[in-house]
């Protein structure tokens, strides 16, 4: 099932749920997408495929996170909560993320490919990394990982 089907069949079965938080954050999803599409018209696509539904959606949960953090240092554990409900519905599209052990043997498998021997080489190591994982891969933690192993 393509994504956009997931979102309309999610957003049915939460407005028959009752379920008002889910409801809106599909529909906080739904609209965001809207804009995506019509953002990308000039270049000729219609509707943006589902790895750039994905990177959006990946946007969307590092926009929360980070005001997460914000309404924490700000004493507002309501809004904590709300943006982390709102993290959980988005995050529940988005292909399992890589764990600590798989994300390391990924790194080593990359710098191995690419035969990097310095930071100089990071480029290379995270084009192929990005090429092979991007759906379940953290780049954030990965770059930072690639940096540790090439002695950065």
């Amino acid at each position: 099932m393509a994504l956009r089907e997931q979102f309309t069949a999610e957003l049915k079965a939460a407005m028959k749920g009752g379920d008002a938080a889910r409801t809106s954050t599909i529909r906080m999803i739904m609209a965001k997408l809207k804009d995506v599409d019509i953002a990308a018209r000039p270049k000729g696509v219609t509707a943006v495929p589902d790895e750039e539904v994905m990177a959006m959606l990946r946007g969307m949960v590092k926009s929360r996170r980070e005001s997460v953090a914000l309404y924490a240092q700000g004493n507002r554990p309501d809004l904590v909560a709300k943006e982390e409900a709102e993290i959980a519905v988005i995050e529940g599209f988005l292909p399992q993320q890589m764990d600590e052990a798989a994300m390391a043997a990924a790194v080593d498998a990359a710098v191995a490919e690419t035969g990097a021997a310095s930071v100089k080489d990071m480029g290379k190591v995270m084009g192929v990394l990005k090429a092979k994982y991007a759906a379940t891969l953290d780049m954030a933690r990965a770059g930072a990982l690639v940096r540790a192993k090439l002695g950065g």
